[in-house]
């Protein structure tokens, strides 16, 4: 088999929903004009034959997402992590990858729902996982809202009778979205995403949901969609709190800056500002994946290069030593990965001056 030592770029998938858009920029234009001003046309691969469609999520590490660079090129991902295991995806492989990331295209609501933890999802779903989640707002229009927690004071039986009655809306804090805002979402968390939205979203690599509210809208058939009120409000946590505000925890580097996002078990998520060229060691023992959400440049490895633009996605396997990001423009990317919480964030924010009061708020053990 060929030796995984360079990053590795996927093609993502795109997905259809009834609340998603038909222009995806500034992630995934038709035409994209070049920082030397040229302007081309671009083709995704997996949106040939949804032309028209309203795209509501793009999945970046989605199992059909194919590797289109390197000695992977042309195979899917799923059966890339059955076949490498470990010499892709780290230490501790599944066969499959640990983190499912996508970018998300609203507008209109998405239903009111809420995730399952491992131990629920184990139980009731099969032995799936659960999905614990984050958000960081990419883009957002001036009206744009999104729903996340309910109101203090408020009970289960409470919001069991606001769903009965259609409207739980009333019941959940409404917040205005910053772009560059990181929002936490952890199991038993009720939220709904509000349209005028262009977000990341990492998250365990599930898609368990249960459907609680659809603001009294039909499918594609014209049928009301499901919805999980039994599943939905057993695991439903009255008393978790909103996760966003979080402090920003952002560091000079000779290439720009570092950003620790943050962080949980099952993924952490840094922004990469990128001025001038940044010289990376490769992933330590875990599979490491870089997106760019603006600007160009250049991957650069021993054996080439490869442009990079926004809504480009790049795996790192942990056999590549070290690798160059060389913007053209200014760039930013958010890189993610499943971390060891001490080493890769609790260690380097002490070390940076931080107060364990501050990286307590967005390290979530």
């Amino acid at each position: 088999m060929p030796k995984l030592d360079s990053p590795l770029q996927l093609s993502p998938v795109f997905k259809p929903k009834i609340w998603g858009k038909r222009n995806l920029e500034p992630l995934y234009p038709d035409f994209w004009t070049t920082w030397r001003g040229r302007t081309v046309g671009i083709r995704y691969p997996h949106r040939e034959g949804l032309e028209g469609q309203p795209i509501g999520e793009v999945w970046l590490t989605d199992d059909e997402a194919e590797f289109s660079t390197g000695p992977l090129a042309g195979l899917k991902l799923a059966d890339a992590c059955k076949q490498y295991g470990e010499e892709l995806c780290g230490k501790g492989a599944t066969g499959r990858f640990p983190v499912l990331a996508k970018f998300l295209f609203t507008s209109d609501w998405l239903s009111v729902q809420v995730h399952p933890d491992d131990q629920y999802a184990a139980r009731r779903e099969s032995g799936s996982l659960g999905k614990c989640e984050m958000w960081y707002i990419v883009a957002a229009e001036p009206d744009a809202a999104f729903l996340l927690g309910l109101k203090r004071g408020v009970t289960k039986p409470d919001f069991a009778s606001a769903l009965e009655a259609g409207k739980p809306v009333g019941l959940l804090n409404r917040f205005s979205p910053v772009p560059g805002e990181a929002i936490f979402v952890p199991p038993g968390t009720i939220h709904a995403l509000g349209p005028g939205l262009t977000l990341f979203e990492a998250e365990e690599n599930s898609d368990v949901t249960y459907r609680l509210n659809d603001f009294g809208r039909l499918g594609t058939d014209g049928k009301p969609r499901a919805l999980h009120l039994e599943k939905g409000l057993e695991i439903t946590r009255p008393e978790f709190a909103p996760l966003r505000d979080l402090p920003h925890l952002e560091f000079r580097e000779n290439y720009g800056t570092r950003r620790f996002v943050l962080a949980c078990s099952y993924f952490a998520v840094e922004e990469v500002t990128l001025r001038s060229i940044a010289t990376c060691a490769g992933a330590r023992e875990q599979v490491e994946a870089l997106t760019v959400i603006a600007g160009e440049g250049r991957v650069e490895t021993s054996a080439g290069w490869y442009a990079y633009r926004p809504g480009h996605v790049w795996l790192i396997p942990p056999g590549v030593k070290s690798y160059r990001l060389v913007p053209e423009e200014e760039s930013r990317l958010l890189k993610f990965y499943v971390p060891d919480l001490d080493l890769d964030f609790r260690q380097p924010l002490a070390a940076g001056g931080i107060p364990e009061e501050q990286v307590s708020r967005i390290v979530f053990a």
